[in-house]
């Protein structure tokens, strides 16, 4: 029996601990103020992130567009490169313990619940 997806949220600014498993980077730009040293990052999905364009489009107005942003987002995701890092973050999460790395200000509202369903998860806020 294969087993559940594990997936977990933290903020790039949260230390790294033993427990995040796998720290993967799913924000399209690199966070400001941290080396990659500091991040431990194992990986960074860019494919998974929304474009540059949306980001910005949906960062001019997000309490009036985020309907419209997660329609896009979700178009976005439906491409090949997307659909193949998306299965590729299933396949190292049914291994072991995977942490999406973000550094957005509020994860709840941002891509990161979008991304979470499409993964077929719900978020399970890590760090203190």
């Amino acid at each position: 029996m294969a087993q559940q997806p594990r997936f977990q949220v933290k903020r790039v600014y949260d230390t790294p601990e033993v427990g995040d498993g796998r720290r993967v980077l799913v924000d399209r730009l690199w966070p400001r103020g941290v080396s990659k040293q500091e991040a431990e990052i194992d990986e960074w999905a860019k494919e998974v992130t929304p474009s540059t364009e949306l980001r910005k489009w949906y960062h001019a107005d997000p309490e009036h567009r985020r309907a419209e942003f997660e329609r896009r987002y979700r178009a976005e995701l439906a491409d090949d490169a997307a659909r193949e890092g998306l299965a590729r973050l299933r396949q190292d999460a049914a291994n072991q313990t995977l942490t999406l790395v973000t550094a957005v200000k509020d994860p709840d509202h941002s891509h990161i619940p979008i991304l979470l369903a499409e993964l077929g998860e719900t978020p399970e806020q890590g760090g203190p």
